[in-house]
Order: structure tokens, then C-alpha cells, then sequence
């Protein structure tokens, strides 16, 4: 679409909201934009919010194409036509609603039961902010319908978002994503939401959900007598300014562990995010100063989570004594080796169990559980599909955890999401399990790797930002699609997964079989090595997600320098293949 025809489309949309009932700042921005800013008119009107992996996650401000207070109006004013739809003949509705710690997240938390209630359907709001998994599983706990948790998770601090939940405690799936964004696209004026809802009719929720919630995560461990025997683990936790400030100490409290240091500075709950450049456990300058803390008091371990809590970053000491962080695939693996071999002692081990991971997360899980033979199912990227799953073999099978590269994991089934509370946890009952055994996590992970597979991996992201960005990241898409690659760093790509067409090929014989997972915008190339590269455009960020991961056998400790060495080597070569560097 040409420029003149855009700038046409979105003053339109500009006018559309000029035209409504809104407050005199957003019609001010507005006009400022029209006539001073054309390039921001476009970004902020050239289309709506969609939902994407469960719900809307945009930067903050003016526009359609925003998070404010009307498009969050909107989204959940569909959200609630939807509800009444499915559920019209129930005699109550109801609703959970949560809010991280990020600008604007209160404010949209309580519009949000505003309009629920205004819509006749019973709404259960968190005093203050509260993990995105106790927000999961208030919805199981209290009977409702749906959820939403406001939150734009590890996003830049002008981010903020919106997760829906539906009644089993999962996001949103489909059908139901699609239906409740056809709802909201129906509703073609601000005017048609109903805010003003009476707030005396909105229930609170705090410490007693909080009280159950601890509960159930102590049930998880599985060797509370070592936690009492190590109880003087040294663990430093920081919060990022977010949502686990609160929960994730009582939980490691819960457990016996007595030696938790704080990191001052990080416990304030801040939407700036003032300590970090971004508040992603998964990049190291976020937990700086956590690890300036475990040298300063010596120690074993340390522990961050994102600002909504469901994810967690960890670093431990190696074997010459030194900080070192971990990435997702390497604590997925972690915690998957400590509960498989944990339930095969006990003799949990029934053949009814199963772990589960996402298509981009490390083979090492799928390794493990098959030499426990306990089946690890794939699954498009996204702990809703985890949940799904979970939901779909309810009766038949007990779901001992699941993990994915991006620094969630789940154990058990009362939460039905990404939980870095009940995650913290397990890794801190991991840590004293492995002292019982004289050694610590560092150690735990070379032995999985002698005894399995050493798998490495490594991401690249290519950041392509607005309308002409998202374009630019569709074109690459398929341009892989139509001409993919025949080889990288002197391995042949033996096999092709393409999850947008739900069809496998395999080159050599050209046969092609049908996958067996919803469409997604995916391709994964296998090689004759045994490496993998996933390629993805991500649902939340304006980004493309390059995903590598390399194997090789580990004989010895010895080994372990020069064989990543290797491994690090092909990585780099197959990004050259792909001219990422």
C-alpha cells in the first residue's frame, strides 16, 4: 500500500477516535500527531492490536495500534460478548484478572473488572501485583470462566500486554483466540464498551490465594528431608522489580531454605525498570547485580525472574568457583534429569507419565525421557500448547514438567503456564540435592551431558521494528520457504519441517508427511550431523528468531572445553551459511 493511501487509512482511524468518547489527553495526542508527526499517526493507527500468543502486547500510548486504556477497552469488551456467547447458560460468569509490576498495568487491571462487571460477569482482581501463575491458578482454584493478567512479560519498559486465559488455566488456544478477535472487531466504536462498572462489586484477592498457592508449590518437592539437612544453601534472588518480589522468597521460605540474600536495589517494584536496560533473565546485564551479590556473600546459587514471574534466569558456580549463567535449554534440562530420576527412585514411574517441551527447545529433554522411558511430546512454541496437552490426556496421564528455551518451566499440573515460582523451587531443592551428593549444579550438568548427549545451542534474533520491519520479516519467511538451504558448514539438510504447511519433506527421497500440530509460522532444517535450526518470527516482539543447536558425545570432563569449542564452531558456521554474521 502506497504511502498517500496509508496516511488516508489512519487519519480515518485518527478521526474514528477524535469522534469518540475519549479523555481530552488522548484527543490532544492525537491532534499533536496530525499534525506535527505523521510517521508516529502511522505506526500508532495503521492497524489494530492483534492477539498474538494469547492475547495484545504493544508499546504503550495513542492510537489502535497501542496499549491505552481503549484498547484494552475493546479487547476485553469482546472478550466479554465472547464469554456470554459460551457460556450463556451458566448461571455466574466469572473472571480472574492479575497485573504486573510496568506502568499503566493497575490502571488497565482495574478497567478491565470494570467492564467485566459492567458486562453482568463477576470479576476476582489481585489487590497488587501478583505472578502471572497464581493468576492461572486462581482460575482453576475459584471455577472461572477466563483470566487476564496484565503484563508484557520481559518487554522493554514501553511495552506493556494482555494475556487471556480460558477455564482450564492455559492461554488461549484456538478456536477461541481467533473468536474472541473477531469479537473485538466487531465493536467498531470506543462508544460500544461498557466501562463504568460499579468497583464495590469487584472481589479482591490476596493473601488467602496467595496461602493456597504457596501450598501447593511446597507439595511439588520431592526430597524435603535434604532441604532441611541443606538448609543453609546460600541463594541470592532478585526480582527484577516485578511480581516475585513477594512470592518467591515465602515459597524458598516454605521449603526450610534460611540463607535468601535480596538484592536491595531490585526489590523495589518499578515499571521503569531502573537497574536494567531490560528486564529479560535471559540477558546477563539483568542479573548483574544479583551476581555481584553472590560473590559478595559467597554464594551457591542465584535465582532471577522476570517482571510477571514466570520465567527464570540462574547462575552457579563452575568448577573453578567462578558465577556462571546458564541458559534455558541447560536449566530445562536440569530440572527435567532431577524429576525423572527423582520419581524413578521413589517409583513413581507407572508408564502413564510424560514431559513435554516446545519444537525450538533442546533435544536433551527428549534424550533423557526416553532412557526413563517416559514419552516428551512436542509442541508449537508457547506454554499454552503445554496446557493443551496437559488438558487433552487429563485421566490418562500424570504431567511431571515441561520446559522451553526461553527460561520457562513448569512442574505439575495445578498451574497451567510458565511458573518461575514453583521453578525456583525445584532448582534450589536441586542445588541441595546435589550438595548431599558433594557436588552442585555445575556438576549435575556435566554428568547429564556424559551421561547423554552434550547439546548446545545458540539464538539469534533479527530486530526489524514497524510496519516495514514486520514486512521485511515475512519476506524472509519465504524466501527460506522457496529456496531453502542444501547444506550448511558442510552438512547436508537431510530433512525440513514446515510448520506453517504442516508437512515434513525429506530431500532425498522427496517424501513429505503431514505434521500433526496446528499451523505456525515455523521452519526447522535438520542436518545430517544432528544439527537443527528453527527459524521463527516471533509473536511478541518485531523480531526473527534464528534457533541452533549442535551435538556431540562427551567422554570425559576433560573434554568438555574442546568439544564446545567444536560445538561453538559449527554454530558459527551454519550462521554463515544463513549470512547472520
Amino acid at each position: 500500500m502506497e504511502k498517500q493511501a496509508i496516511l488516508s487509512l489512519v487519519t480515518e482511524k485518527a478521526n474514528n477516535w477524535l469522534n469518540s468518547p475519549i479523555d481530552d489527553e488522548t484527543r490532544d495526542a492525537i491532534r499533536k500527531m496530525m499534525d506535527e508527526n505523521e510517521e508516529e499517526l502511522i505506526e500508532s493507527f495503521y492497524r489494530d492490536l492483534e492477539f498474538g500468543t494469547g492475547g495484545l502486547r504493544g508499546i504503550m500510548g495513542v492510537g489502535t495500534n497501542r496499549m491505552n486504556i481503549y484498547t484494552v477497552g475493546m479487547a476485553t469488551q469482546g472478550l466479554c460478548n465472547y464469554l456470554r456467547k459460551q457460556f450463556g447458560d451458566r448461571e455466574q460468569i466469572s473472571m480472574a484478572i492479575a497485573h504486573d509490576c510496568r506502568n499503566n498495568s493497575p490502571l488497565f487491571a482495574k478497567i478491565t473488572a470494570q467492564i467485566c462487571v459492567a458486562n453482568g460477569i463477576r470479576a476476582y482482581l489481585f489487590e497488587a501485583l501478583r505472578p502471572t501463575p497464581e493468576l492461572s491458578f486462581a482460575i482453576r482454584r475459584l471455577g472461572c470462566q477466563s483470566g487476564v493478567v496484565v503484563t508484557a512479560s520481559h518487554n522493554p519498559k514501553e511495552y506493556n500486554g494482555y494475556k487471556v486465559y480460558w477455564e482450564d488455566g492455559g492461554q488461549i488456544i484456538h478456536p477461541h483466540d481467533t473468536n474472541i478477535i473477531h469479537e473485538v472487531q466487531r465493536i467498531r466504536s470506543i462508544g460500544e464498551v461498557q466501562f463504568e462498572g460499579d468497583r464495590d462489586t469487584v472481589i479482591t484477592l490476596g493473601e488467602e490465594m496467595d496461602a493456597r498457592y504457596i501450598e501447593e508449590v511446597a507439595r511439588l518437592s520431592l526430597n524435603p528431608e535434604l532441604i532441611r539437612d541443606h538448609s543453609d544453601l546460600k541463594i541470592v534472588y532478585t526480582p527484577i522489580h516485578g511480581t516475585g518480589v513477594k512470592l518467591v522468597p515465602r515459597a524458598l521460605e516454605r521449603l526450610g531454605f534460611k540463607n535468601i540474600f535480596h538484592v536491595p536495589e531490585q526489590d523495589i517494584t518499578d515499571g521503569n525498570f531502573p537497574t536494567v536496560v531490560s528486564p529479560n533473565p535471559e540477558e546477563p546485564a539483568a542479573l548483574e547485580l544479583a551476581l555481584k551479590k553472590a560473590d559478595e556473600v559467597g554464594a551457591d546459587l542465584v535465582m532471577g525472574t522476570d517482571p510477571d514471574a514466570d520465567r527464570v534466569g540462574i547462575a552457579v558456580r563452575n568448577d573453578r568457583g567462578e558465577m556462571v549463567l546458564l541458559n534455558g535449554n541447560q536449566t530445562a534440562s536440569l530440572l527435567t534429569y532431577y524429576l525423572l530420576s527423582q520419581w524413578k527412585e521413589r517409583g513413581k514411574l507407572t508408564g502413564k507419565e510424560f514431559v513435554a517441551k516446545t519444537i525450538v527447545t533442546t533435544g536433551l529433554m527428549a534424550e533423557m525421557a526416553d532412557s526413563y522411558h517416559v514419552p516428551c511430546y512436542d509442541v508449537l512454541t508457547g506454554f499454552k500448547y503445554i496446557a493443551d496437552l496437559i488438558k487433552r490426556k487429563e485421566g490418562e496421564m500424570t504431567f511431571i514438567g515441561g520446559g522451553e528455551e526461553s527460561y520457562g518451566f513448569m512442574i505439575g499440573d495445578f498451574v497451567r503456564d510458565k511458573d518461575a515460582v514453583a521453578a525456583c523451587a525445584m532448582i534450589a531443592e536441586l542445588a541441595a540435592w546435589a550438595r548431599s551428593r558433594e557436588k552442585n549444579i555445575y556438576d549435575v550438568l556435566l554428568d547429564i551431558y556424559q551421561e547423554f548427549s552434550f547439546y548446545l545451542e545458540s539464538i539469534t534474533n533479527v530486530v526489524r521494528k514497524g510496519k516495514s520491519g514486520a514486512e521485511e520479516i515475512q519476506q524472509m519467511m519465504d524466501r527460506f520457504r522457496k529456496d531453502p538451504p542444501a547444506s550448511m558448514n558442510g552438512s547436508e539438510v537431510t530433512v525440513i519441517h514446515d510448520y506453517l504447511e504442516q508437512e515434513t519433506l525429506e530431500r532425498a527421497s522427496g517424501k513429505r508427511t503431514k505434521i500433526d500440530l496446528p499451523k505456525s509460522n515455523v521452519l526447522q532444517f535438520l542436518l545430517k550431523d544432528g544439527s537443527k535450526v528453527s527459524v521463527r518470527p516471533s509473536g511478541t516482539e518485531p523480531k526473527i528468531k534464528f534457533y541452533f543447536s549442535v551435538r556431540e558425545k562427551l567422554e570425559s570432563r576433560e573434554k568438555y572445553g574442546a568439544v564446545k569449542q567444536e560445538l561453538e564452531a559449527r554454530i558459527e558456521g551454519m550462521k554463515n551459511a544463513l549470512k547472520l554474521i
